[in-house]
Formats: structure tokens, sequence, C-alpha cells
């Protein structure tokens, strides 16, 4: 899914402000950064060049692997949602996500603990009348309380910066703030999953019910070779190509992510792992089920052939 062309528009707009030669010095510098010292809760992103250089090569990743997540969230969760809580919300990737998915009338609040990113977000909310009444709170994470709550609760892109202990502790947290639903989201390597994993076995040791992408709260079939990874592709811009210095128009974002309920919910039958192998008359779909990891070959004579035919890596099969 990409971004809505006022974001787009306002990202372009701020990214104004500054030469381009000292974008893409800022891309490579948060690059060498994020590879060295994430994980480790050092401060990666600060100064307004930076921030501007990351909204324009990370939001639109960003935005499509939350807004796919969101997409796969809900269409299992059918319950109401009328407030969000978004944690290290950064540039504002996912409360832009979460208001295209769910529309509008939320009731938003915005944790980020540094001011320039809330600052820019801010400045491009103001772009939608939904995202311009967010309440924001300045506020490290990894060393002060959450206190507030919400329906739902997301932290995109952000536990992965902190070590174990305290990430253990900021998911505990989140769990007590999420009314109905908490929605983690990480990058889609065998790190972020195993990150993903562990934050897995606890939630559901706290009672939590997933609902994606695990079709149950059965342990993780997936050998220790493997992870639970899917793709989001997203237009990039002309900006976005001038600053990663590529032709390509698109990009593919790989992403792993947890949806877990307050509530007991009735799971996918299946989830596609990986692209189906189509070939003439037959599609082999390799699926995570309740009795674990297998392949499925669907052809022509199934009544699931439409289905598999249609079906992406993350969608729910139900042939």
């Amino acid at each position: 899914m990409d971004m809505p062309e006022a974001l787009r528009e306002a990202i372009d707009q701020a990214a104004l402000a500054f030469p381009n030669a000292k974008l893409k010095t800022a891309v490579r510098s948060m690059t060498e950064r994020y590879t060295l010292e994430s994980g480790k809760g050092a401060r990666l992103v600060t100064e307004p060049a930076e921030v501007a250089a990351y909204a324009a090569v990370r939001m639109p990743a960003t935005f499509g692997a939350v807004s796919a997540a969101l997409e796969h969230t809900f269409r299992l969760f059918s319950g109401e949602i009328t407030s969000l809580l978004d944690i290290g919300t950064g540039t504002g990737s996912c409360p832009w996500a979460v208001r295209k998915v769910l529309g509008e009338g939320l009731s938003i609040t915005c944790i980020e603990r540094e001011a320039a990113m809330a600052e820019y977000a801010r400045s491009l909310m103001k772009a939608d009348e939904t995202l311009s009444r967010a309440r924001w709170i300045e506020k490290d994470i990894a060393s002060s309380p959450i206190t507030e709550k919400a329906d739902l609760v997301t932290a995109s892109y952000c536990l992965n910066e902190l070590a174990p202990a305290p990430r253990e502790r900021v998911l505990k947290a989140l769990w007590q703030a999420a009314d109905k639903l908490l929605l983690i989201i990480e990058p889609g390597t065998m790190e972020g999953y195993a990150q993903i994993k562990r934050d897995r076995e606890i939630l559901t040791g706290l009672g939590g019910h997933i609902i994606a992408p695990c079709p149950g709260n059965g342990a993780c079939p997936l050998p220790s070779d493997d992870w639970c990874h899917f793709t989001a592709r997203t237009a990039r811009s002309r900006l976005h190509k001038a600053l990663k210095e590529s032709t390509v128009p698109y990009e593919d974002e790989k992403y792993s992510f947890l949806a877990v309920s307050k509530d007991p919910c009735k799971p996918a039958r299946a989830r596609v792992l990986r692209h189906p192998v189509k070939e003439p008359g037959r599609i082999t779909l390799r699926l995570c089920t309740q009795q674990g990891i297998m392949d499925r070959t669907v052809t022509r004579k199934d009544t699931a052939f439409r289905e598999a035919r249609k079906a992406s890596s993350g969608d729910v099969f139900e042939g």
C-alpha cells in the first residue's frame, strides 16, 4: 500500500529545507548507525536534516509494512477500535497507516523521545484532520513508565532499538496499555523475527490470544534456520530515488509482525508463508497451519484454485 499523496507531498516539501548533498550524507550516516548501534538504546536520528532524510527514504517502506500488517490483522479481528496509542512514533508512519486502514474518528496518542522526530511528525500530520488532533507525549519508554491506555497499541520498528531486558519490561507495559489489541512490527530479518518470537512467548504466557500471523497460540513450527517474514512493495518517489541513488521505481520491505488480542479470537486456518510457486495448471503454497508447516499443491480441478491464484505471501488461506 502506497502512502497518501498528501503525506508524500508533505515529505517532499519538508526536504526542500536542506541541500540534497546534506540529505545524502545523512542517509549514509544513519544507515551506518542503524547497522552498528541498533539494539543498544542509542539515539540514532536526532538532527533535523537526518529526520527529513529518514522520512524520505524510510517512511514509504515502513508505512507499507505497517499497512500490510494492519490489513492482515483486521481481516480476522472484528472488535471496534476507537483509540490508538503508538509507541516510538518517529516520523509518524504508524499513525498514518492506522488512519488509512481504520478511517476517521480515532483518538490518537503518540509517544516519542526525540523532539526533532516529534516536531517533524506533527508538521506532516497537519495535512490530515484526524491526525492533526493527535496528543503527543515526549517520553523515553526505556526509562519511563507507560501509563496511557488505548484500544489498539502499536509499536513499529522501535522495540528492536532496545536491549533485551528493557524490551521485555516495555513489552509487558504495552500489553497492560492495550485494552483490546497489541500490534508489533519489526524488520523482516532473522534477528527481527527472533525478537518477535520471544515477544510471542511472553504475551501468550500473559494470556494473550494471537490473531496474526500465527494460526493459533501453539509453538512456532519453523526450524531454527528459518524465520517468518512477509514483503510489502511500495513506490519510490523522485526524491527517494535521488537520495538512495537508485533508478528502481519500487522498494520491497521485508517485515515481521505479531498481533495479539486480549479476548479469544478465531485464528486463520492457514497463512501463506512464501510467494506461491505458480506453474501451468498448478500452484504450490507453503502454509503455516495449526498442524505445522506444509506445502499444498492446488490444481485447476480443486475448488480452492481461484483462492490460491489470488494468494500472496502473508495472506490467509482457507481452501
